[in-house]
């Protein structure tokens, strides 16, 4: 079977123009929780059902965004959106957050839910979990190989790749550059793109001050070879490009799919339109390098000109891609009779008598409802009985009614009821006292003064065996937020720690919460799994996440959901913030990994921004962190942390020697006990004051 060709929209000229050259479904945003909050081409009720009008008329899905974080007090409103859509008769709804998908499924089950590329799943193991979790469909991270890829068909989920359009440096839904830097939250559709801003890998801008920008994706030529391997789903990304990329990449895509010779000027005008000095295909062939990276040019801009005119007329007319059969009835003294036949729906319609006193044309006839130029239809089968003749104008009125009959009921809503919410688990009551956590990048940054100060240590999967036992049951495994074909690995490290007497392992994926269970350790949830909601902390819990870390794009006021937590919850209140995971690092392609100080706790590499702001990386699993430049401190606010729920506080060490951990950990146990710490002189409070927006 073809796969579904999925394209993006933005504005009604997108959605005529993704539609009129070959889309099978299209996925747009209509309110307040999707990820591009810049495009609102349906905001009102009017508009959104017009559009689901257009495209059920036209044989095309419809998918909605519903893919951003929702705080606890939005909730009630996100539900409201998917409730609207539900009874609009959209096809299925794409979730990041965990608590909103949860209750959906519950108040809404014929209403498919797809994963989102957000929720991070790049491995088998979360493909089965998210499918376990009620999602009909899981859109795989973008920078998965074709063998990685090929891993996760077959399931059960519907599978959905990403086949052309840009790329963040950043791996999917694990991004909180913008967030942290501006306030303007990628995870809530509204990031910045501080990553198409120059960084580069030394101090001095030269040749490389494009380091995190990467060019667009395009997979064209793989779709024969996707589709092979079973992908259900070919999506396009731009929501917030011209309608003329739009019917650019969608026709490209709908020639391959088709069988047909993509035309070389449309080629070129698709890389005319919009490109960052070409295109790339290394993460599908597990070839990053520094022939992926690249930015808009004025030569890019210049070029896509010429091209605009000629893909406008890709789409400046109704493009016939729905098979009709007609069978007409003329019979003397009877009036005209046309069944119309969309495979679908059947109409009858009749008009004026037929003429007997004139021989039927069949010939003509079967001509005139042959016209359906300006409709969605092909008259694919015509059946004329008929020993009478009939005016012209009276079978093209005849051909206009059955039409109109039809699309009136294509156009008709399937809804999907929409009925009562989950009921939440019982909270768990907060300790008096937070209980204190150390995150590790090293196990070398352990000191007797820091395991003194913390209740749990949380440390890498090549933490040594001496080590855990001499920890004991502090010890806690952690892993990498990046697998990336690397279960089996995690899976074996987990099994030794196990041994060593680790019962615990950081998560923060739905890949790592299911790779921990199998392991037989006890998921507890990191910060990118994303915990904003009660229902999300809820729906963590039926996975057998034990404990979870809640969202560091959260304000200290937003935590207070942690009241009606049914898991204990802690936060992020010291250490520098991930800002990006990278699966292509901009130093591995210049330098290689050789002498990378990120495991052995020298001066760390980094990339430095147009003000000369160094921002370390740190890596994991071949997945390196850039980090930010300063660290969180909140140790001189204990009483604004003792106000809230919590029963842990995380302290996250990345770039610290193991006597300044100790320090800072030392720090916290005072705070913890009521007695302020000054900071150091270079600190931020992140998002604790506002939160992201």
């Amino acid at each position: 079977m073809t796969p579904e060709l999925l394209a993006p929209v933005g504005s009604w000229e997108a959605l005529t123009a993704a539609v009129r050259c070959g889309a099978d479904a299209v996925y747009f945003g209509a309110g307040r929780f999707h990820a591009r909050q810049a495009s609102k081409p349906f905001a009102d009720d009017a508009a959104l059902l017009d559009a689901i009008a257009y495209c059920h008329q036209r044989g095309v899905q419809v998918h909605l965004t519903l893919n951003t974080l929702v705080r606890e007090t939005e909730m009630a409103a996100a539900l409201a959106e998917a409730e609207r859509a539900a009874g609009f008769g959209v096809d299925a709804l794409i979730v990041q957050d965990r608590g909103l998908a949860r209750a959906i499924r519950a108040a809404c089950p014929s209403l498919s839910l797809h994963a989102s590329t957000q929720l991070s799943c790049h491995t088998p193991e979360g493909v089965k979990a998210l499918f376990e979790d009620g999602f009909s469909r899981v859109v795989l991270a973008r920078e998965m190989s074709r063998d990685e890829i090929a891993a996760c068909v077959g399931l059960g989920p519907e599978i959905e790749v990403f086949v052309h359009g840009a790329l963040c440096m950043s791996v999917s839904g694990q991004c909180f550059f913008s967030a942290a830097l501006g306030g303007r939250s990628g995870n809530r559709g509204r990031c910045a793109q501080t990553c198409r801003l120059p960084f580069c890998t030394d101090r001095r801008p030269g040749e490389d001050d494009r380091a995190l920008s990467l060019k667009d994706l395009s997979l064209v030529p793989y779709l024969p070879e996707l589709a092979a391997m079973g992908v259900k789903s070919f999506k396009i990304e731009g929501r917030m490009k011209r309608p003329e990329y739009v019917a650019a990449a969608t026709a490209v895509c709908r020639a391959v799919l088709d069988g047909r010779p993509v035309d070389e000027m449309l080629a070129s005008d698709l890389r005319a339109v919009f490109s960052r000095s070409g295109f790339t295909d290394g993460y599908y062939i597990a070839r990053r390098d520094l022939a992926m990276f690249g930015a808009r040019t004025k030569d890019d801009v210049q070029a896509a000109a010429p091209a605009l005119k000629r893909l406008q007329k890709l789409y400046e007319k109704e493009t016939a891609r729905l098979p009709l059969s007609f069978a007409l009835t003329a019979h003397a003294g009877q009036p005209l009779t046309l069944t119309a036949e969309d495979g679908e729906h059947t109409v009858t319609v009749t008009g004026e008598t037929a003429d007997g006193s004139r021989e039927a044309n069949v010939a003509r006839l079967t001509e005139q409802l042959q016209k359906l130029g300006g409709t969605p239809f092909a008259a694919e089968h015509i059946e004329v009985d008929a020993d009478a003749s009939a005016p012209v104008s009276a079978i093209n009125a005849l051909r206009r009614q059955a039409v109109d009959a039809l699309l009136t009921l294509r156009a008709k809503p399937h809804s999907h009821p929409f009925g009562a919410l989950p009921s939440m688990p019982d909270a768990i009551p907060a300790p008096a006292s937070p209980a204190l956590w150390a995150r590790l990048q090293r196990a070398a940054q352990i000191r007797d003064e820091l395991v003194a100060c913390c209740e749990r240590v949380i440390v890498p999967l090549d933490t040594e065996e001496h080590t855990l036992a001499a920890l004991g049951e502090r010890a806690m495994a952690e892993i990498p937020r990046g697998i990336f074909g690397q279960s089996a690995a995690v899976r074996e490290a987990l099994g030794r720690m196990k041994a060593a007497g680790v019962t615990e392992a950081l998560c923060h994926t739905i890949d790592a919460v299911a790779i921990a269970k199998d392991a037989g350790l006890s998921p507890v949830g990191g910060f990118g799994l994303h915990a904003a909601n009660a229902a999300a902390l809820a729906a963590y819990r039926e996975d057998g996440v034990t404990a979870a870390t809640l969202s560091t794009e959260l304000s200290l006021r937003h935590m207070a959901f942690a009241a009606c937590s049914p898991l204990p919850v802690g936060a992020v209140v010291y250490g520098r913030q991930p800002l990006m995971l990278l699966r292509n690092c901009p130093h591995r392609v210049r330098e290689g990994c050789g002498g990378c100080p990120s495991r052995t706790g020298g001066e760390p590499r980094g990339l430095y921004d147009r003000k000369g702001v160094f921002f370390p990386l740190v890596c994991q699993n071949g997945c390196p962190d850039l980090v930010n430049s300063v660290p969180l401190w909140l140790a001189d606010q204990p009483e604004a942390l003792r106000l809230l729920p919590l029963s842990f506080w995380m302290l996250s060490f990345t770039t610290e020697s193991a006597k300044e951990a100790a320090g800072i950990a030392a720090a916290y146990a005072r705070a913890r006990q009521g007695d302020p710490v000054p900071p150091p002189a270079a600190f931020t409070r992140g998002l604790t004051a506002k939160g992201a927006i």
